[in-house]
């Protein structure tokens, strides 16, 4: 029904913007992710990548700049020369957390760009290796608190939502643990498979292919309903931990792009997405389409703002 009323939405906004659509662009456009290949961001960014060349007419490309847990990605775009077509995938720690806790991020998120699109939403996971002898959440708190040494959350980012998420799971595990921030999902799932970090907080589908294949195991994930791609895995709330939390994958554009070419885009990428076949990828990468454009992103953006400042300035979380 979500899914239905969002498709409904969108086409009423862009029906306007379709005659414009034709009009193409003339350059080729870049999309920067601010983290490895393999991640969430990134397999979101090259499918929708895909989709765009066709109907903007030119090269779309996939551009990886890690680093800051994807903060540089933003100053990277933000300095992007006037007129260059670029666009930032932005998630919560981009948009939200890094400018509520870290000093200097050499952006702001409310000034420096303008919403596009907004792509998929997501749900996390904690995820352990396998080898770890804990099954289900009681376990795992049982296992941190008799190994504190051992107590380490590896997360794909360090100020990522997830890095965010571990301190509250912590904390309402009433267990000291440590976060290690990785460069993205896959090099983080590298290090939980090979028992390099025990525990893991990624987003579900960055889990579910390791999942599947005995290589992690899910012990739960933190939507206020189990999870479509792992149903068989409680959530937080069902495992006796009273945490929800969720994310999004939007991209956004410098704000010195004229806004012209931001409805242009933005038809574009809302026309991708109601394409059964860019759908069926999705859902085959196991992510959740939740397609938005530039008024409605906007207004996302700021409810998710308001809903999660207070929470993270009340934790005293700073970098």
């Amino acid at each position: 029904m979500r899914i239905a009323t969002v498709w409904l939405i969108g086409t009423a906004l862009f029906a306007a913007a379709a005659g414009a659509f034709a009009q193409k662009l003339d350059t080729p456009l870049k999309l920067v992710v601010g983290y490895a290949p393999g991640g969430a961001s990134d397999r979101a960014a090259r499918l929708v990548a895909d989709a765009l060349k066709d109907r903007l007419g030119v090269p779309v490309v996939v551009e990886n700049r890690t680093g800051a847990g994807g903060r540089l990605s933003a100053q990277v775009v933000k300095a992007a020369p006037p007129g260059e077509n670029v666009l930032l995938a932005a998630n919560p720690a981009i948009a939200v957390v890094a400018p509520l806790v870290a000093k200097g991020v050499g952006y702001d998120p409310l000034r420096d760009f303008v919403p596009v699109a907004q792509v998929t939403s997501y749900e996390f996971a904690l995820a352990v290796n396998p080898q770890l002898p804990v099954r289900d959440v009681a376990q795992l708190i049982a296992w941190l608190k008799a190994n504190p040494s051992r107590a380490n959350f590896g997360v794909p980012a360090t100020g990522s939502l997830p890095h965010f998420f571990a301190l509250m799971l912590a904390d309402a595990a009433k267990v000291s643990a440590q976060v290690v921030g990785y460069r993205g999902s896959a090099p983080l799932a590298t290090d939980l498979v090979g028992g390099v970090v025990p525990v893991a907080i990624d987003t579900v589908d960055a889990l579910v292919a390791l999942q599947a294949s005995g290589k992690v195991r899910v012990l739960a994930t933190s939507g206020a309903r189990r999870s479509e791609d792992l149903p068989d895995a409680p959530t937080l709330r069902e495992a006796g931990l009273d945490l929800v939390g969720d994310g999004f994958n939007v991209f956004v554009a410098p704000a010195s792009m004229p806004p012209e070419r931001v409805k242009l885009i933005g038809a574009a990428m809302m026309d991708a997405m109601r394409s059964p076949e860019l759908r069926a990828k999705m859902r085959a990468g196991n992510m959740t389409l939740a397609p938005l454009g530039p008024e409605d992103t906007a207004k996302m953006l700021a409810d998710y703002r308001a809903k999660w400042e207070p929470v993270i300035r009340a934790s005293g979380f700073q970098e």
